[in-house]
């Protein structure tokens, strides 16, 4: 089978990594993916919003099989051009339609699922800028810190957390009335905070049927201790230590299952990955957020643990045949950690030379934003490569990681030191 995967960054070379592995697999294609996706199947130059030149290159490649990475095509509905289009109908789309990818295109949507699903999640209330006054109201009843979110998808960046309370009516006025994370942010939602431990859970789905995928914990922000500006993530460990048996249960139960049953209740058709934020306040799960793809660098951690042929269970998925499938883990802990160019994630320059690559030992350097230029494998985003290492638990996963991020360098790289401080 030929396969495309659409995306550029280190999900996408982990899946093209796993899926490549496959005997199930003919030839595989990236759209348009980086320079370490070469290594795995033909790199094509097109962007995956653009779905006219994707339509051509599923048809000249006899592509049967499409792995959606990223969200901004599964929100404008990519999943939908191709169930429209008589040409493309009959190719699996692993993601959501555009109805379904709301779960992760807005925020209030999420939340109006949640609580008709009875899945538990933080009180909240949405404004536009019509009713601004009523979001300054509601803040006032509500105890700090105050978490204001985007309603629309905002790049990862459209959540604040703010302790004062002026600096919130501020900061919910900067967003609806003067745009601040543009149209993301014409509607705001306002919500309770909630104080916890986090992790990600990760399940593939064909709609009815599902597999778990392993958990993990991304580490978001660019200072050590998790402090500064949000990223789209600086490292991750996979399993996280503190979700045993019992709570992972809990989650199952009150969250996963509820979350299937609610789609088909609602007649929502969904294939594809679902991503649940998860944070655990006393003991029991609540969720954050839904994506409707795989976390990155989440994925650079999860997809190494996966024993079966992944390639395997996305076929499955695409013709509604998961029910058969069963997954297996690799026992190990999985631990990856993001190198950035300098500057991320405000202002940074690309082209830096990335040098040490080829000395890399017992570790997988999952490129995120780099290319090909003069034969030469350089910087080409604010997050540069993530190096996932195997151990027998996440501190052996992790020294293996640092010991070889030694031995790579490029003009003002960044990385946090401390991945997995707080387990």
């Amino acid at each position: 089978m030929n396969v495309l995967i659409l995306g550029s960054g280190g999900r996408e070379h982990a899946l093209a990594w796993k899926i490549a592995q496959s005997k199930l697999l003919n030839q595989l294609f990236i759209s348009p993916g980086n320079a370490g996706t070469m290594q795995f199947g033909l790199n094509i130059n097109v962007n995956p919003t653009d779905f006219s030149a994707i339509k051509q290159t599923v048809l000249q490649n006899n592509i049967k099989l499409v792995v959606v990475g990223p969200e901004d095509p599964l929100v404008q509905g990519i999943h939908d051009f191709f169930l429209n289009d008589a040409k493309l109908k009959n190719v699996a789309v692993i993601g959501p339609q555009k109805y379904a990818a709301q779960l992760e295109g807005s925020k209030e949507f999420a939340k109006k699922f949640m609580i008709r699903h009875n899945i538990p999640t933080a009180a909240y209330e949405s404004f536009t800028s019509e009713n601004l006054e009523k979001g300054y109201q509601f803040l006032e009843t509500l105890n700090p810190p105050y978490v204001l979110k985007a309603d629309g998808l905002a790049a990862g960046k459209g959540v604040l957390i703010l302790n004062d309370l002026q600096e919130s009516k501020d900061e919910l006025k900067e967003m609806l009335a003067n745009q601040k994370f543009g149209i993301a942010s014409s509607k705001v939602v306002i919500e309770e905070f909630l104080d916890g431990i986090e992790l990600s859970c990760f399940i593939l789905t064909d709609g009815k049927s599902y597999v778990n995928l392993p958990n993990a914990k991304d580490y978001k922000r660019i200072g050590e201790g998790d402090v500064g500006l949000n990223t789209g993530g600086m490292g991750a460990v996979s399993p996280v230590p503190f979700a045993n048996n019992e709570f992972m249960q809990k989650i199952e139960e009150s969250i996963i299952k509820p979350t299937v049953e609610g789609l088909q209740k609602d007649n929502i058709p969904y294939k594809g990955f679902i991503f649940f934020g998860i944070i655990k306040v006393d003991n029991e799960p609540k969720v954050i957020e839904y994506n409707c793809r795989m976390g990155d660098p989440e994925t650079e951690v999860v997809i190494p643990r996966v024993k079966s042929d992944f390639l395997e269970l996305l076929i499955a998925t695409g013709k509604n045949e998961l029910h058969k499938k069963t997954i297996e883990f690799e026992e190990k802990s999985a631990c990856t950690v993001m190198l950035v160019s300098g500057g991320y994630p405000e202002e940074y320059e690309k082209g830096k030379i990335i040098n040490g690559l080829g000395s890399i030992e017992n570790s997988i350097p999952f490129h995120a934003g780099t290319t090909l230029k003069n034969n030469k494998i350089v910087t080409n985003g604010g997050r540069v490569i993530a190096v996932t290492s195997y151990g027998n638990n996440f501190k052996e996963a992790l020294h293996q990681s640092y010991q070889n991020i030694e031995k790579i360098s490029f003009e003002n790289m960044n990385f946090r030191t401390d991945i997995g401080f707080d387990l």
